[in-house]
């Protein structure tokens, strides 16, 4: 081996991981660029390589990876190995061009802070080493910590292979920290990109790290001037021992800020500095020693919030319905493909008819690094052509009635092109033809797209005029009321839906099956044993005719149908075989409260007000029912998709079919032949697959739209628990149950309180046994509100936190009227 195997940071940059490892990179980056970090050399990844080549340690690490042997057994492995003598002699002179006093050494793998695998605390790093032989060993102890089991399951995590693991060495002069930290160029808390925090204790910063200290907390604007600060605990300073290493002292009692405001304006200044160097939000190690400012890392900050927004009235207005559609954050097929293709095309439509622009995909769902972000409530935005809209309007209302919309034409064509898309079997077709498959359903959702154009003024204007005449009666409260319970696709499924939950009651052995087992199990049960036979034939004909709703969400192509997943539907049976509530008729008691209005004894007037509710009543069928054929759509786009992927996967590119979502729609239509792709094609995209996926899991746990910058509530009244936006009239008593997603319906018990983030039409036969809903999102015109109005049960929407603040079990009492939920008491049960 001639190759040199070490150099002084300088010689290394951004571009250098494959070399240098991620912090030796990033150093070596900042050090040409003038920051201030501490003289350091770089012992590369050619080194570790060269111990596995020259020592036979390499074929040994195989043997042990193939027989499954843990990290403890690897890295002995690691520890009885002799160093080879060239790179002793290296690592000697490198040691001594620093002075051979002590240092820093640093491991530096090549999946190390980097976007998505900040990998931190991973691999190991050691403090104050003194003396030669102590850097070899501690060397030595860097390349076994690739090793750790933590570090290996890391990897397995981050879709990285054993045999791709490589690591580097830094070894830097030690800087005998004053006082030390971290801190981040943005608030790793809230993601607000005007704040830079600070986390600073006396001594060296790996208390701070290690989490062995409180540290003072700073947050500071761009300036440095403080925004907040939070005292620091000072249990413990660890500083550079005598003889190498580190030892912990008691630190002494604090007698204001560690950090001046001199200091803390230069901070804010080198995390600015940093940051726009590297072009995105940095989490950076720091230490001031003899009043001297050095900066010992700066890697990319993972898992940061997206920028709290600054929403207008009108994104207040129109998020609540934004926000139930968007509950899970979008994979890039479902942004590129179905959205951009299918829902947002009609959204567009729909806006475009009548002069408005509406915002773009890439407005409403901004990505960073491939993935969505975060969601932002769109603001249509009007044209000139806005000015003959009304003229528009008027037209297509008087020649498009809604409640005869079946029988246009146009609505035959289109269940006959989803009849055709149907029919075609995806593993039959090549590649080109299974993209042609998907691109006729984005075609076919053309077909609802000019549907809902000439159809849907029809259904404003009733609702429009019955607003206007409730108005002048003094009857307002009572609208949404009367257009409540319409007859739909979704009230027809719900009762066939009901007809097999009284077909599980009436046999004691079916009953106990749904009782006694989990979905899953169910589902087995019902396909092999003989005695469930009709039941399951029931259940499959159910499938048949509604198995195309969505589970989760109208915008989603990646998460499954009721088809896809029937434990679902299991579930919705289970919650139903409880007593039956009777439902409140909302609708009868506000007509039989109208029909008192002494206006009303004029019989023309009766029958007109009566034909404008009827008309209302069709309006909001039109709309729920276009919305049930529109998800007929999903299934054949789903089996092109997934088939997609079963062909990437053997091709090598992908693990999993499902991992296709992460690829978005027009790098699946650039690909001819997947057989057929280079090696270097096959790993780019194994590598967006993989990048793509890390950012998803960086951003696990953070909505795409907080319901609480939607639905701030004030301070709550004392005895209140949780309050929002008053949706459906009425009380009701019972224990809350938190349903968080279509998984858990079963869960549900007659007459419990429904607690839960979000509904689609998937969620309505719950709505037969809750005794109430609460919900996190959504306003008086969200499909929650209007489905808990048709079944008569009180309904607090947009609360922001409901999920949270309750638990399972709860007793509380929620006011419909007022948006209010209270403790209750068994009395009043």
């Amino acid at each position: 081996m001639t190759e040199k195997i070490t150099g002084g940071l300088a010689d290394f940059a951004a571009d250098d991981v494959a070399r240098a490892g991620g912090k030796g990179a990033n150093l070596g980056e900042l050090v040409r660029h003038g920051f201030p970090v501490p003289p350091g050399v770089v012992l590369t990844t050619s080194a570790y390589a060269a111990l596995l080549a020259d020592t036979g340690l390499g074929r040994r690490l195989d043997r042990l990876l193939e027989s499954g042997s843990d990290g403890s057994t690897i890295r002995d492995e690691c520890a009885r190995t002799a160093m080879p003598e060239r790179i002793r002699a290296e690592i000697s002179a490198a040691y001594a061009s620093l002075g051979a006093g002590p240092v820093a050494v640093r491991s530096s793998g090549t999946a190390e802070d980097l976007a998505g695998a900040a990998f931190a605390g991973q691999h190991d790093t050691y403090l104050n080493v003194l003396g030669e032989d102590a850097v070899l060993a501690a060397v030595t102890d860097c390349w076994a910590s690739l090793w750790t089991d933590r570090a290996i399951a890391y990897r397995k995590r981050e879709g990285i292979a054993p045999g791709k693991a490589a690591i580097a060495v830094v070894i830097q002069k030690m800087v005998p920290a004053d006082t030390a930290g971290v801190m981040f160029s943005a608030n790793p808390v809230t993601g607000e990109r005007g704040d830079i925090v600070v986390d600073a204790s006396p001594g060296l910063g790996e208390a701070v790290v290690s989490g062995r200290v409180t540290p003072e907390h700073y947050v500071l604007d761009g300036s440095g001037r403080v925004r907040a600060f939070t005292p620091g605990g000072r249990e413990v300073a660890i500083r550079a021992a005598a003889g190498g290493g580190t030892q912990e002292y008691a630190a002494r009692e604090s007698t204001g800020p560690a950090l001046t405001r001199q200091q803390l304006t230069e901070l804010a200044r080198l995390a600015r500095r940093v940051q726009d160097h590297f072009g995105r939000p940095q989490d950076m190690e720091w230490a001031i020693a003899g009043g001297r400012l050095y900066l010992l890392q700066a890697r990319p900050m993972t898992a940061l919030p997206p920028q709290p927004p600054r929403l207008s009235r009108f994104q207040r207005l129109v998020g609540p319905f934004f926000v139930e559609m968007f509950q899970e954050r979008p994979y890039p097929l479902d942004v590129s493909g179905w959205m951009q293709r299918g829902i947002l095309a009609m959204l567009h439509g729909m806006a475009g008819s009548v002069g408005i622009v509406f915002p773009s995909v890439a407005q409403i769902l901004p990505e960073e690094d491939g993935v969505v972000i975060r969601m932002v409530p769109p603001v249509p935005r009007p044209t000139l052509r806005v000015l003959g809209a009304p003229v528009s309007l008027a037209r297509r209302a008087r020649q498009f009635d809604p409640a005869r919309w079946t029988e246009d034409p146009r609505f035959a064509a289109f269940l006959e092109n989803v009849r055709r898309l149907g029919g075609g079997e995806p593993k039959l077709l090549s590649w080109r033809e299974v993209i042609a498959l998907a691109d006729g359903a984005f075609d076919a959702m053309r077909g609802i797209t000019e549907l809902r154009k000439s159809y849907l003024p029809g259904v404003a204007v009733p609702v429009l005029k019955l607003r206007v005449m409730l108005l002048l009666l003094g009857k307002s409260r009572l609208a949404s009321a009367l257009i409540a319970g319409a007859e739909t696709r979704t009230s027809q499924a719900n009762r066939a839906l009901e007809a097999l939950a009284e077909r599980v009651r009436s046999s004691p052995s079916l009953e106990r099956a749904f009782t006694g087992l989990r979905p899953g199990e169910l589902l087995e049960q019902l396909g092999h044993n003989q005695e469930f036979r009709e039941f399951d034939a029931a259940f499959r004909a159910f499938l048949a005719e509604y198995g195309h709703r969505e589970t989760v969400s109208v915008v989603l192509s990646s998460t499954p149908t009721w088809s896809d997943a029937p434990e679902v539907v299991l579930g919705l049976i289970t919650a139903m075989l409880g007593e039956r509530r009777a439902a409140a008729d909302q609708t009868g008691v506000a007509l039989a409260e109208l029909s008192r209005h002494p206006a009303l004894r004029f019989e023309p007037l009766r029958r007109h007000l009566l034909s404008v509710v009827d008309a209302a009543k069709a309006g909001m069928a039109f709309r729920e029912d276009s919305h049930f054929y529109a998800t007929m759509v999903l299934p054949p786009l789903r089996r092109a998709l997934l088939e997609l992927g079963r062909r990437l996967c053997a091709a090598g590119v992908l693990a999993d079919p499902e991992e296709v979502h992460h690829l978005r729609y027009e790098e699946l239509a650039a690909i001819t032949d997947p057989g057929a792709l280079p090696p270097s094609e096959r790993e780019r995209y194994r590598r967006l697959v993989l990048d793509r996926a890390a950012k998803r899991r960086e951003l696990d746990g953070i909505p795409l739209l907080d319901p609480a910058v939607l639905f701030r509530q004030g301070r709550r009244p004392p005895g209140v628990l949780v309050s929002g936006v008053p949706a459906s009239r009425g009380q009701a008593t019972g224990k809350a149950r938190i349903i968080r997603g279509p998984a858990e319906f079963g869960l549900l018990r007659s007459g419990e309180v429904l607690v839960c983030p979000y509904t689609n039409p998937s969620w309505t036969p719950l709505f037969q046994r809750a005794a109430a809903v609460v919900v996190d999102a959504g306003g008086i015109g969200s499909h929650a509100a209007i489905v808990a109005r048709e079944y008569g049960i009180p309904a607090v929407m947009g609360t922001g936190s409901g999920t949270s603040l309750l638990r399972n079990g709860d007793l509380v009492r929620v006011d419909g009227s007022t948006g209010r939920v209270f403790p209750a008491t068994a009395r009043e049960l």
